[in-house]
């Protein structure tokens, strides 16, 4: 079920009137409506996905019980990578195996030797990268003894399937999210307010601001080899505003959702299209996945504190890992691949922290340096970009070439100057929010009336501007 449809527009608020209307202060019915809303709406694309999250559920909860029951070391790290490799296994088997096969046949061919193989007929579950990583995080932190392993199933289903986040995340820990569910929740009306603000404000990245942006970033990116170097740079520009809209889009939707059934969710973005170097960008870009490889991967490797043969390696480990993660295309690994080697000078000469706070915090404006900083940080995004955009490094490649060629100063065949006048406006509104969770989140400087009529703004602009297709679904969800 999209957020972007009808469907959801029916689902949303019947749910939310069971939730609090009919099983209202019975704890354990709402933990059982949640689960039954989310495995509805997950089943709506292929009732067959079904079958993949109730066995992901089944092992980990039933691994967490053998952990609440076992002392010894031996015992407790079998049940640990009985864990990781039956999850990791059938992720790998649903993303990656086409991927693997058909690698494995290109390596014998550079050698004459021609095998006759086929890819494998599989559908790639929605979210399945998604929620295999958050109950991953319930059995290591509970072999880590940071978590007590659960008695409760209905609530441990609900929180592997808790439906806002559960295709596109945010990526929750079981620290964090699972605990809630142990809670009575009752209804906060600012809650609610500030969830409606952020799903408002979600909406309106997505369906003005990125698929806007996607009707022009793909024309671009499907027909490259006819378009002049500076027509390719603005599609990389277009689809570095398309992902952004799109999945911090989709974050927003997803946060402010579960705050109106009484839920916090971690933030997904802090507004990184203002970092002012590659390290704050990752701090500030799918946080929750880059949390998750920082303690989950990178710390128990060594992180930066091995020597620097090492703090090299797990750099390129994490950031290779990230990219596969995304999908199975070398694409993406070089995609990964060049942020580690954008990072990596940064971290070696300890420069990786040095930008903490929110840039010009204490004035309206950037001092130069910080916008030169900014725009120098966001051309190296935008140009691996293309690499996470292309559909093949060939392609990369190619129009890499035609952007560092005498046609980058050419006229552009396609120049959507209402899209960019939409993102100059975006980009405005995220500038004087930046120092908030999400760009409207506080808007108490203005009066009761003008806050009512920025909202019916947005909603108005949201309709007529907004890309209603049910066939634009969000990026991240192929991941």
């Amino acid at each position: 079920m999209l957020f972007n449809s009808l469907d959801f527009a029916l689902f949303l608020p019947l749910v939310f009137i069971l939730y609090w209307f009919v099983t209202k202060g019975r704890l354990k019915l709402q933990n059982a409506l949640v689960l039954a809303s989310s495995y509805l709406f997950y089943g709506w694309w292929d009732e067959r996905f079904l079958l993949l999250i109730a066995a992901s559920t089944l092992i980990d909860y039933s691994i967490g019980r053998g952990l609440a029951v076992s002392e010894k070391a031996g015992k407790r790290k079998l049940l640990l990578w009985t864990s990781i490799i039956a999850n990791i296994g059938i992720l790998c088997y649903f993303k990656y195996a086409n991927f693997f096969i058909e690698n494995f046949i290109e390596a014998f061919s550079v050698f004459g030797l021609e095998l006759h193989a086929s890819t494998l007929k599989i559908i790639l579950p929605v979210g399945i990268s998604f929620y295999t990583f958050q109950t991953l995080s319930y059995t290591i932190d509970v072999y880590r003894k940071k978590l007590e392993p659960t008695k409760d199933f209905i609530a441990f289903a609900a929180f592997v399937s808790f439906f806002p986040q559960l295709v596109a995340g945010p990526i929750e820990r079981a620290t964090h999210l699972l605990p809630q569910f142990y809670k009575n929740r009752t209804f906060s009306y600012e809650q609610a307010v500030n969830g409606l603000r952020q799903i408002l404000w979600g909406f309106f990245k997505k369906l003005v601001i990125a698929d806007n942006c996607a009707k022009y970033a793909n024309i671009i990116f499907d027909n490259p080899q006819d378009l002049n170097g500076s027509t390719l740079a603005i599609g990389a520009f277009l689809f570095a505003f398309q992902i952004y809209g799109d999945f911090s889009g989709y974050s927003d939707i997803a946060i402010g959702t579960s705050r109106l059934f009484g839920f916090d969710l971690k933030q997904n973005f802090a507004h990184p299209y203002f970092s002012r170097d590659i390290a704050e960008f990752w701090r500030r870009w799918h946080i929750s996945l880059s949390t998750w490889f920082r303690d989950y991967v990178y710390i128990p490797l060594g992180g930066s504190k091995a020597s620097k043969a090492k703090t090299i390696r797990n750099v390129f480990i994490i950031f290779l890992v990230s990219g596969f993660w995304h999908g199975a295309n070398w694409t993406f690994i070089a995609w990964g691949g060049l942020h580690a080697l954008f990072f990596l000078p940064l971290l070696l000469f300890q420069k990786n922290r040095k930008n903490l706070a929110v840039v010009a915090e204490n004035s309206f404006l950037p001092s130069v340096k910080e916008a030169l900083a900014i725009a120098l940080t966001f051309s190296l995004t935008v140009l691996a970009w293309i690499f996470f955009r292309s559909e093949t490094i060939g392609q990369t490649m190619d129009i890499l070439g035609s952007i560092f060629s005498g046609s980058i100063i050419e006229k552009p065949s396609v120049l959507p100057i209402k899209v960019i006048i939409y993102i100059v406006i975006f980009m405005s509104i995220e500038w004087l929010g930046r120092r908030k969770k999400f760009a409207i989140e506080d808007l108490s400087f203005l009066n009761r009336p003008l806050r009512w009529l920025f909202y019916l703004g947005l909603l108005v602009t949201i309709y007529f501007l907004g890309r209603f297709s049910q066939e634009i679904e969000f990026i991240y969800f192929q991941f």
